[in-house]
């Protein structure tokens, strides 16, 4: 078992990078962080409202969002677009679903290569074949060879190296193999360069997880997804020395039921009398994108421009006339 103390990333400076700030939230032993899901600029806005440090750009949510299923659908220059506003709209580290990688090496670090130029701090890649089919649909779950997926891991860490944190996740227990096979693959991928590993399970409870971290002794830190065995106390986690949660879908989710209720009234009632008062107000909205910031800025950078016409506008036409011939 390696000493855990070398994985503790020392307090990061002011002017550290969003992949620096993101590999302190993930690498960081000494404190279970969060990661919360976001498939839009309005979805990242409201997480970093709520004092989230770290978002989670996911697959499903950023699909549902567009209108596609979570089977890659939605290209993978879709979903980059995306992950630029949600960057943008919140100036937090995110760490983006980046599926199977899209294809074989080589598209695993194009996309990379553009999350970096789009400014995400981290990718995690799944080990499933393309096209890929969201972990809690269906049975039939085939996972790449060990070696190719390797391969894969390899190419994005010679690609960007530190700029984005890596996270390799095993599919291996969603599809059936059991915990030898996920313990197999999950250290092939630690030696192919990943930063972390990202186990998934299915089970209603914790219970796989668990047996993982457990015979896993923490060679490099283990981000979980508990979407299916959510009734896991946090402590668990802590006491088991898992690094990061992904709340994988949850803004998501949320919406739907939100706007299915209000549109459901809206259509019963025809009015929105009563809604109102259940919703956010125009100035909630504008308050959470800084339209003040907007005004301050005309005022900043056009005020002396208005001024001066208010002025030309008022003096002797004339003379106004002279002053403004070329």
């Amino acid at each position: 078992m390696q000493d855990q103390s070398a994985y503790v990333i020392a307090e990061q400076p002011a002017c550290s990078s969003l992949a620096e700030i993101l590999r302190g939230e993930i690498c960081n032993r000494r404190e279970l962080s969060f990661l919360m899901e976001a498939h839009d600029g309005l979805s990242a806005a409201i997480a970093k409202r709520a004092r989230f440090t770290g978002l989670w750009a996911s697959g499903l949510s950023i699909a549902c969002s567009l209108g596609y299923r979570d089977a890659n659908e939605a290209s993978w220059s879709q979903l980059v677009d995306v992950v630029e506003r949600i960057v943008d709209a919140s100036e937090l580290p995110v760490l983006f679903d980046g599926d199977g990688g899209f294809g074989n090496f080589n598209n695993a670090r194009l996309v990379t290569r553009k999350l970096r130029q789009r400014g995400a701090a981290g990718v995690a890649i799944e080990d499933s074949c393309f096209p890929k089919m969201n972990s809690f649909v269906g049975d039939r779950h085939p996972l790449a060879d060990i070696h190719e997926f390797s391969g894969r891991l390899r190419a994005v860490k010679d690609t960007v190296a530190d700029d984005l944190v890596l996270v390799a996740r095993t599919e291996a227990l969603i599809a059936g193999h059991g915990m030898d096979e996920a313990l197999s693959r999950a250290h092939a991928y630690a030696d192919a360069g990943a930063d972390a590993i990202l186990i998934h399970s299915r089970r209603s409870t914790a219970d796989e997880i668990l047996s993982f971290t457990r015979a896993w002794q923490n060679r490099l830190p283990v981000v979980i997804v508990p979407t299916k065995y959510y009734r896991t106390p946090i402590s668990v986690y802590r006491k088991a020395r898992v690094s990061t949660v992904i709340w994988a879908n949850h803004s998501m989710r949320a919406a739907i039921a939100a706007m299915r209720e209000v549109c459901r009234r809206i259509m019963a009632e025809e009015s929105t009398v009563n809604i109102e008062p259940d919703i956010a107000t125009l100035e909630d909205v504008f308050e959470l994108f800084k339209y003040d910031e907007l005004a301050r800025a005309e005022a900043e950078y056009c005020g002396t421009m208005l001024n001066r016409a208010n002025r030309e506008s008022k003096q002797d036409p004339i003379s106004f006339s002279k002053t403004s011939r070329p």
